[in-house]
């Protein structure tokens, strides 16, 4: 098992990158595109490590990746977890890590799912609508409990909105979430559960400009909220045994309130991310590769489990199970600005509810 492998879909920047990056750091394990042409039950593959970046919308990849970490392969992230992993419970465990999240209601699926009837429902009773409004308020978020690219995202200012937008999501579970009044927002990149790059960002402009965002808060309360940023980032990680993730805040009086942080293949793109966030992504992954290349063990086990599984595991419960300590590396990003002087000039953002998100 001597390479290093990257399994990617549509991105183009941020592959080539890596495996240019992997190589010339080193020679012992060559760094390529994986390249499938068969796959048998319980044979390994040549790669010591595989970054997945794309099983999550090919299950193909998925069965073919669970099969190579069973051979030995340490697969980032791991893909028996991150099949398992949601949304919601990711709120829940972060709750029990002590990092706060909005409050939030996960409600059953406006449409029954294929092969069920009434009958399949017996254990669920009449949604307590009035007690969930008045606990959640508004304005509030819809948006699916497993998924992400900001598809199937909703904000609604009262119940004939939520009940709007309730009906048009047919089988998908939902959360509904509080919104968040912020007066700052960030994202987070965390690599190797040690490498943290805390970058501002702003969700409700254009998708190429939600990096051009600057800090707001400065001074002592600043450093406070980087350095409490810092420890949240890593302890959901590890509780997630996520390798390679991101993790939003949005600040509200001070506090940052965890927002999402089940994105397990986060844009890495050049051209949203910007050449200094780039450059430090492909940096952190290309180390964090190497270094596992290196601890790889024939015939092991060679996945990250977060100290969730480890302490339900071991007995210890979700929180239990104490990472390994190791250096924490912590930057922050620059905002991304506009290099193409001529092209014609984005508009503001208009004050209106979001609508029904694309890919």
């Amino acid at each position: 098992m001597k390479k290093i492998g990257i399994l990617f879909g549509q991105e183009n920047t941020f592959p080539q990158a890596f495996v240019d990056r992997v190589n010339e750091k080193q020679s012992d394990f060559k760094a390529e595109f994986v390249h499938i042409d068969r796959v048998e039950q319980s044979v390994p593959t040549d790669y010591a490590v595989i970054i997945d970046r794309i099983s999550q919308d090919v299950p193909f990849y998925k069965a073919f990746l669970k099969n190579a970490a069973l051979t030995g392969t340490a697969v980032v992230n791991n893909p028996f977890w991150w099949a398992a992993d949601e949304k919601f419970f990711n709120n829940a465990l972060a709750i029990q890590l002590g990092v706060p999240v909005p409050k939030t209601i996960l409600l059953p699926s406006k449409d029954r799912p294929d092969d069920t009837n009434h009958n399949s429902f017996r254990n669920l009773g009449h949604m307590d609508w009035d007690g969930i409004f008045a606990h959640i308020g508004f304005p509030a978020f819809m948006k699916p409990h497993a998924g992400g690219g900001w598809k199937s995202v909703y904000k609604v200012d009262n119940p004939h909105e939520m009940f709007k937008a309730y009906d048009e999501t047919a089988q998908l579970v939902m959360l509904y979430q509080e919104a968040i009044d912020f007066t700052d927002y960030f994202r987070c990149y965390c690599i190797g559960g040690k490498d943290v790059r805390i970058m501002p960002y702003e969700p409700r402009n254009p998708h190429h400009l939600r990096y051009a965002a600057e800090m707001q808060t400065t001074g002592d309360a600043g450093k406070k909220l980087l350095a409490t940023m810092h420890d949240y980032v890593l302890k959901l990680n590890h509780g997630l045994g996520y390798d390679f993730n991101t993790v939003e805040f949005a600040v509200r009086d001070g506090i940052p309130i965890a927002i999402d942080f089940c994105n397990p293949a986060p844009d890495a793109d050049v051209n949203s991310v910007g050449q200094a966030n780039f450059d430090w992504v492909v940096e952190a992954a290309a180390n964090m590769a190497i270094e596992r290349a290196k601890r790889v063990q024939k015939g092991k086990d060679n996945l990250t489990w977060g100290t969730f599984v480890r302490g339900s595991v071991s007995g210890a419960g979700p929180v239990g199970v104490q990472p390994e300590k190791a250096e924490a590396k912590v930057e922050v990003g620059e905002a991304v600005k506009e290099v193409k002087p001529k092209a014609k000039k984005a508009e503001a953002p208009k004050e209106e509810k979001p609508k029904k998100g694309k890919k």
